[in-house]
């Protein structure tokens, strides 16, 4: 197992291959004054290793206010019911994917192929829109629906420092009809996030790129990969 670590000021990654249990997809959490916010929460197996992973950065999960579930696959959104019970959190997610997740759809939330299962996990808000801006305290986090790996795939950013930190998560796919993915919209999608002009993407298995141009030929890299299928 990896560390934990500090992205830039206030955003940290405390999930992922090689640093919590090998099925999470990546974690990170967004310091906002008082209040946490955590952006998805791994398998259902990475619990406790992200709890060890947060004090070993000094974050209290009980400061955690909001859950924000970027799509509704089992290792993006595994421990979201408990930590929901453990800390009293709000889970947010996108209103194409809530039905899955409160569910617990075992094809739809991806949990068949990892062979578990997501327990029925209530979405406390469902966002709708294309945009839509969560405030923390002075703090804005900025949702964008951006479908096509699933119907409700959401992309989160946020400009701390001068620096637009964006969290794109899956933007690899993979793209099946049993996820009822639309390549189509993720093209839309992926043009979205190019127009960002992001200066940090914190990706969904492949780790955290910095700088402006490998943002941009990574999303690139994929767009010109599925080309013309």
């Amino acid at each position: 197992m990896g560390d934990a670590e500090k992205i830039v000021d206030g955003v940290y990654l405390i999930g992922g291959p090689g640093v919590s249990h090998f099925q999470d997809a990546t974690v990170f959490i967004v310091e906002c004054g008082s209040e946490l916010v955590m952006i998805d929460s791994g398998s259902p197996k990475g619990f406790s290793l992200l709890q060890d992973n947060m004090a070993g950065l000094d974050l209290d999960p009980a400061r955690i206010t909001a859950l924000v579930l970027t799509h509704c696959h089992v290792d993006h959104i595994g421990c979201a019911k408990s930590f929901r019970d453990a800390f009293g959190c709000r889970i947010i997610a996108h209103e194409l994917d809530a039905d899955a997740i409160e569910t617990g759809d075992d094809v739809l939330t991806a949990a068949s192929w990892y062979g578990t299962h997501l327990p029925h996990t209530p979405v406390d808000r469902r966002l709708t829109g294309e945009h839509e801006v969560l405030s923390f305290g002075t703090d804005e986090i900025h949702c964008l629906h951006t479908p096509g790996h699933t119907p409700g795939s959401i992309a989160l950013y946020l400009d701390r420092n001068g620096q637009r930190v964006l969290f794109g998560q899956d933007i690899h796919g993979p793209f099946t009809p049993e996820f009822a993915s639309d390549l189509a919209q993720w093209r839309d999608s992926m043009e979205k996030l190019l127009s960002l002009e992001a200066d940090i993407l914190c990706e969904g298995h492949f780790g955290i790129f910095f700088g402006p141009e490998k943002v941009r030929r990574y999303i690139q890299g994929y767009l010109d990969q599925y080309a013309g299928q």
